[in-house]
């Protein structure tokens, strides 16, 4: 029975290929790329010959069964475009089948684009949670960022640049003007942290158009008791609590406590929202 191998490939410059790396790809019988193009490229550089075959998110319970095959003759190892194979891509999927068929899977640490831009941001990074991409429509997205406000991990999120400044703008609505690092590029010729509070990033980028994937990087809820809710938040929680059939009296009461409005504010929101 052979190894999948989980291989991080360089996410910019590829003098980020490790010794192991390399010796990996060059001895396994198949190798299960996201994109077998930007694959063959990066082989080809390093004049690697291994077969190659496609694996990604329209085809993955197709071959997914393919590559069981294979690795029942021997080791496979898996790559995504850039960084650790398994993170926001379908190697989920194909990390679990091998584990439950009883195959070994072993990852080969690499380069990975939310931790070096975790590293990199000046944000405390001894509690940090990674979400991965933002959801794409307005409405889920604020919702979203709402119910992770009161968390005081730093944040991780991923974003693509023609969606970045709408993402930046509710990020501050819903969590205030924190501290954050937007990285772009990064490893590559053009590498860039912009670092400062949420509404100095976003002008940034409202002046210098947003080119490459974004690695947002936000600080947590700050450790005071006297922090006010954003509103966002607090329509969010309200909804919530409505949902439990609460009267709106008692919902004004319970979120006064927590949110740092006033039962009158609160009991306001309540009745514009349920005009």
């Amino acid at each position: 029975m052979g190894t999948l191998y989980l291989v991080a490939t360089p996410i910019g410059n590829l003098e980020d290929l490790s010794p192991r790396a390399l010796r990996i790809l060059r001895e396994v019988r198949l190798i299960a790329a996201e994109d077998t193009r930007h694959t063959r490229a990066l082989l080809t550089h390093f004049g690697l010959h291994t077969p190659l075959t496609s694996y990604f998110e329209h085809n993955k319970w197709v071959k997914g069964e393919k590559i069981l095959a294979e690795l029942a003759q021997g080791d496979v190892a898996l790559v995504s475009d850039a960084g650790m194979p398994g993170i926001n891509d379908p190697g989920y999927e194909l990390v679990r089948a091998a584990l439950e068929a009883g195959y070994v899977v072993s990852p080969l640490p690499g380069p990975s684009a939310p931790i070096a831009a975790l590293a990199a941001s000046g944000l405390p990074t001894e509690h940090f949670l990674y979400l991965g991409y933002l959801p794409r429509k307005p409405g889920e997205r604020k919702a979203f960022v709402a119910n992770i406000a009161h968390l005081p991990y730093t944040l991780l999120f991923l974003e693509t640049p023609h969606r970045l400044l709408e993402a930046l703008q509710d990020l501050e609505s819903a969590l205030g003007d924190r501290q954050m690092c937007a990285a772009r590029e990064i490893s590559k010729v053009h590498e860039e942290f912009i670092r400062g509070r949420i509404s100095q990033v976003r002008a940034h980028f409202t002046e210098i158009e947003p080119r490459g994937e974004f690695v947002l990087v936000v600080g947590g809820q700050p450790a005071s008791e006297n922090v006010v809710w954003q509103r966002e938040r607090l329509l969010v929680a309200i909804q919530k609590e409505k949902e439990t059939g609460k009267k709106p009296r008692e919902i004004a009461a319970a979120l006064a406590e927590r949110s740092g409005w006033s039962k009158r504010e609160i009991y306001a929101l309540l009745l514009e929202n349920t005009r």
